[in-house]
């Protein structure tokens, strides 16, 4: 078993080769997936929340290295569903697999290895020449020794299933803890090549999306139970102010926040508006350090009946 802890950081750079390809890293919903990314990518390209299943679309962070480009693509938690949506989340992830150079599994350090990771670790031993790396999540929140039982576990698991991991490793994004490790890890096992994105691009997700997802993971906070899935978020218009001067700029964005029925519309908007309005002064907040410029943000909450389950309103939605 290959497992990497600190004393084994110390590895000799390869000189002269350029490596670039792309990472997509699986797991269960939840597993610590996008905050992973983050913390790669060194700023906010993926959306994290307390809820499963709230990433939806495959979101890119590009990690730019002297000596490699490492492309990473977020996908949703693979899962059982129970919708329509859930059912195109899962090919999402099937379709992303089989595009990658390496895949990196996720299973968080302080949860037994459950049916939903044996699930997906069936699913990975039919994946027989992309390279799979193990990555132990959220290992701040355990001591050493039932960290090391997770990793007997994992490598028992891989055994069992036929799946000969490149590397296990232990990582905690919060703590920052190997996450530089992951990526030198990473590297050796892309193809070499030049690079594929511009010096500084974190993302090639459109703005617009990005701007919806920051509006959604706002909205899900605190409505965590209630309505974990059932909101969706369309920007319809995002366009400078014109009567502004150039030194004072000023961005307007119109957003939909579309929920299932309209019983939960007043879970969305609150006593008195009160709730949407944090949403709008969370996410303004995270939108304008994203663009670099102020922001008004004009958003309201509106019902598309069942539109998990109906492929018109999916089509709409965007999935």
């Amino acid at each position: 078993m290959s497992v990497r802890t600190p004393a084994s950081e110390a590895s000799e750079p390869s000189e002269a080769i350029h490596r670039s390809g792309f990472a997509c890293f699986v797991g269960r919903p939840n597993a610590g997936k996008s905050t992973l990314t983050n913390a790669l990518v060194g700023q906010k390209v993926a959306i994290t929340a307390n809820q499963p299943q709230t990433t939806r679309h495959t979101v890119r962070g590009i990690v730019h290295r002297p000596d490699a480009q490492l492309v990473l693509v977020d996908t949703p938690g693979l899962h059982k569903p129970r919708t329509l949506l859930g059912e195109r989340l899962n090919d999402v992830v099937r379709t992303t697999w089989a595009e990658v150079d390496v895949i990196g599994f996720c299973l968080p350090a302080n949860e037994k290895i459950g049916p939903g990771d044996r699930f997906i670790a069936k699913e990975l031993a039919g994946i027989k020449r992309t390279p799979k790396v193990a990555v132990v999540t959220k290992t701040d929140l355990v001591d050493s020794k039932a960290l090391a039982e997770q990793l007997i576990a994992i490598d028992q698991m891989g055994k069992d299933l036929g799946i000969e991991w490149a590397e296990i490793v232990p990582v905690s994004a919060v703590g920052d803890k190997q996450v530089q490790l992951l990526a030198d890890l990473l590297v050796p096992l892309l193809p070499e090549g030049p690079t594929l994105y511009p010096e500084g691009d974190l993302t090639d997700e459109p703005e617009q999306v990005m701007v919806a997802e920051l509006i959604r993971e706002a909205a899900l906070e605190g409505v965590r139970d209630e309505l974990p899935h059932s909101i969706a978020v369309v920007v319809e218009e995002m366009l400078p102010r014109e009567d502004r001067p150039a030194d004072k700029p000023l961005l307007d964005i119109h957003a939909n926040l579309f929920i299932e029925r309209p019983s939960q519309k007043g879970i969305v908007i609150g006593p008195k508006g009160k709730r949407l309005k944090e949403v709008g002064i969370k996410s303004r907040k995270q939108i304008e350090a994203l663009l670099g410029t102020p922001v008004f943000l004009d958003l309201h909450v509106k019902v598309a009946k069942d539109w998990q389950r109906d492929p018109k309103q999916l089509r709409r939605l965007g999935f």
